[in-house]
């Protein structure tokens, strides 16, 4: 596997594990703080979104390195 590959490979498990905190952060809001909370709401859903993107971005160069280098 080239050096490139497990460069993106990485950067996929890393923004994935973050994306899945942060999705935990949203999920704690709802279960524990909400209707209270929801002044909280747009800026962790937003950064929750923002997230799982960066997981999506990363994915999608992996894929696509691994299908050139197939």
């Amino acid at each position: 596997m080239s050096e490139e590959l497990k460069k993106l490979e990485k950067e996929v498990k890393k923004t994935k594990r973050l994306a899945n905190e942060q999705a935990m952060v949203l999920h704690d809001l709802i279960e524990d703080s909400l209707p209270e909370g929801y002044g909280e709401l747009m800026g962790i859903a937003q950064a929750t979104y923002d997230a799982c993107k960066a997981w999506d971005e990363a994915n999608q160069k992996l894929i696509a390195a691994q299908t050139e280098a197939a």
